[in-house]
């Protein structure tokens, strides 16, 4: 197994826009939402102008330990519920937890149609670098373990993984070069930058575990009016429009709702 470091996507990805008078807001978000919540931000920014906002994208599980040490996010929404329910625990949540979302793992690949393959497919020899989010604290690379060991695959190319620090960062090993192949984010693979290069597969759900997605308002911000007005944005049907947009699928909705993605969506990001 390999570990490689790239600098498109790191274990956090800074956004910042900055205005005069400007009330300051800072968000922690799961790299799977780097192309939805810019989108979200810009149209919650159209309606805030004055709300500065500053968000960091990584894997779950390590911006969920930065927050337990004291770093100042004022919201910090988790692709896996089980991070914001553990800080809520420890009482570092000024909110409940809110699930926003329901994630999806695909198959995609720049060099090779994953459209038209399968787990199954992973075997073959000309695969020989196949990349994945760290499992240990990315959950969609936890989600991506779980689907190749139900697979009975993950022994077999265990010694052909390479892991990313989150799962931003596995699609650039897979864009660049760096892997022939892996298992990312739907809500990635729907992006033009990713569509234009290659097709994706689903991954059957009922190989792992749900990607439950949720957000707290964290200690930090719980009087930060910014962050009460993102959080009740982002439960809006403009926000939750762009969620469907880009893969994800509803608190409360079946799976049955998700349209298939053919053509790549637009970010809406200048």
């Amino acid at each position: 197994m390999r570990r490689l470091k790239l600098g498109w996507l790191t274990a956090a990805i800074m956004l910042s826009t900055a205005s005069a008078g400007a009330e300051d807001l800072t968000i922690a978000a799961a790299a799977d939402l780097k192309f939805a919540l810019e989108d979200i931000k810009a149209a919650y920014r159209a309606a805030n102008p004055n709300d500065q906002v500053t968000i960091t994208f990584g894997s779950s599980g390590k911006l969920s330990t930065q927050i337990e040490q004291g770093a100042p996010f004022d919201l910090f929404f988790s692709a896996d519920i089980k991070y914001p329910e553990q800080l809520a625990k420890a009482n570092q949540a000024a909110s409940k937890v809110t699930p926003y979302a329901r994630g999806h793992i695909v198959l995609w690949s720049k060099n090779y149609d994953a459209s038209q393959l399968t787990l199954a497919d992973l075997k073959d020899a000309k695969f020989q670098h196949i990349a994945i989010a760290d499992p240990a604290h990315a959950p969609y690379g936890k989600r991506a373990e779980e689907a190749l060991k139900a697979s009975q695959l993950w022994d077999i190319i265990k010694p052909k993984l390479v892991f990313g620090e989150n799962i931003a960062q596995t699609a650039q090993f897979i864009e660049s070069g760096n892997a022939d192949i892996g298992i990312i984010a739907l809500s990635l693979a729907v992006n033009p930058e990713l569509t234009k290069q290659g097709g994706y597969a689903p991954i059957d759900e009922k190989l792992h575990n749900p990607l439950e997605q949720a957000f707290i308002i964290t200690s930090h911000g719980k009087d930060n009016a910014a962050a009460q007005r993102f959080a009740d944005y982002i439960q809006s049907a403009e926000a939750r429009q762009i969620m469907v947009k880009y893969g994800f699928v509803l608190p409360g909705e079946s799976t049955d709702t998700l349209a298939n993605q053919t053509e790549p969506v637009s970010t809406g990001t200048p």
